[in-house]
């Protein structure tokens, strides 16, 4: 099974490797120690680790706001990094932890929203088409 070091685990759930260490020292998540002494989580503690996390967080029902009433259930949070408008459209990039993600919408939905550079976003996708990459 594929273990991953805290650094790699930080960059993973989009957190610092301080917050990572944070959270394996008051053993929310479970590490081990390789050869070299090197704190490793195991791939499958990983992953339940960054499905808690993402069923504690904002628009869950945690109690900090609203949860949000929709059919995508992929959301990615972040900050808006990038507004490019149009005549018509407008292109929209939001840095969500590790991901990257583009928008194309109305220049009017853009405006309506208040969208500009800094301003704290949710992109959610909705595709009848996901494919998979391992790394």
């Amino acid at each position: 099974m594929q273990s991953y070091t805290i650094g790699q685990a930080a960059r993973l759930l989009g957190v610092s490797p301080d917050t990572a260490r944070r959270w394996a020292d008051a053993g929310r998540v479970k590490t081990h120690r390789d050869e070299g002494g090197r704190r490793l989580i195991d791939g499958r503690d990983l992953a339940a680790f960054s499905i808690e996390l993402a069923n504690s967080g904002p628009g869950t029902g945690s109690g900090e706001e609203e949860p949000s009433y929709t059919s995508a259930r992929n959301a990615f949070s972040g900050i808006v990094t990038a507004v490019k408008l149009g005549d018509v459209a407008a292109q929209v990039e939001i840095q969500a932890g590790p991901h990257r993600l583009v928008s194309l919408l109305t220049r009017e939905a853009v405006e309506e929203l208040g969208l500009e550079v800094g301003v704290e976003a949710t992109a959610r996708v909705k595709s009848t088409s996901v494919h998979i990459d391992r790394t």
